[in-house]
């Protein structure tokens, strides 16, 4: 699944989001600090142009890396408390914390993806000697 358009619905906190890489996404607070990669690995669906693969519960073997861009606080929410006739009123507020993260990379399972080797631009000497 190397398609253009993959995407992934993934699972954390409780929720699901449909995911692309470079998409940013709010989830529920986790504890990572900011910069750290995240890997989400319950996929529920992966899909691109061509194929879409749906998990059993999740999709064996697929991953998504994301990084992590920080905790942010969600909208205030007012909760006010009343009860008429006693003079009992009560107002609070609530922010949420988010984590926002950056999603990097969707990995299909059975794909190896292994970092490149840097090849080194001298040739060792016993290569250059036996003339190779």
């Amino acid at each position: 699944m190397e398609g253009t358009n993959i995407y992934a619905i993934i699972e954390t906190g409780g929720k699901q989001y449909r995911v692309t890489p470079g998409q940013t996404v709010d989830v529920d607070n986790l504890n990572v600090i900011e910069g750290d990669a995240v890997e989400l690995d319950k996929v529920l669906v992966l899909g691109d142009d061509k194929v879409t693969t749906f998990g059993t519960p999740n999709v064996e073997g697929a991953k998504v890396l994301a990084t992590s861009h920080g905790t942010i606080r969600g909208d205030k929410i007012i909760v006010y408390k009343f009860k008429s006739k006693v003079r009992y009123h009560k107002k609070t507020g609530h922010h949420q914390l988010y984590t926002r993260l950056a999603i990097d990379k969707i990995e299909a399972p059975g794909v190896e993806h292994k970092e490149p080797v840097k090849k080194s631009s001298r040739r060792k000497k016993e290569e250059a000697e036996s003339g190779s």
